[in-house]
């Protein structure tokens, strides 16, 4: 039985486009808890236990992968990358980020792979290939 991530966490406005997501995460069979935020304000709040996400205790969430969309209102993508880099580490964790995007502007690649947070670009859709691409890559222990 292979070893599953403890969270994977969606940033994504769109909610047609989370379900899918959510669905193909599933029958990947690399996590058991999924969570959806709409926008990189509401996954800062996640990531802190702040706001509607707040709890008691100290523990934060540190999901293992984040799935990050770039045009989002409220935060976007670029925006929560500025937040997300100023947070403690003991709130982030070891958290791998990938910018998932219908952007083909080339600029917005070149961008995401000069942030040290960012750990990947995929294009949309998300598929059962891009998943089993990001295991192999940044979790090949949990294979």
């Amino acid at each position: 039985m292979k070893k599953k991530l403890n969270c994977v966490l969606l940033i994504d406005d769109d909610k047609g486009t989370n379900f899918i997501n959510q669905m193909i995460i599933k029958k990947a069979g690399i996590t058991d808890h999924i969570q959806t935020v709409l926008n990189g304000k509401e996954a800062i709040d996640f990531i802190t236990n702040k706001g509607k996400f707040e709890k008691d205790d100290d523990v934060y969430p540190q999901p293992m992968l984040t799935l990050l969309d770039i045009n989002m209102p409220v935060m976007d993508g670029w925006e929560f990358l500025e937040v997300y880099h100023q947070l403690e580490e003991h709130q982030k964790g070891k958290i791998i980020i990938v910018m998932l995007t219908t952007s083909l502007n080339p600029d917005d690649k070149k961008r995401a792979q000069g942030i040290d947070d960012v750990s990947d670009f995929k294009n949309k859709p998300l598929s059962l290939e891009t998943i089993s691409n990001i295991m192999e890559t940044h979790f090949p222990d949990f294979l």
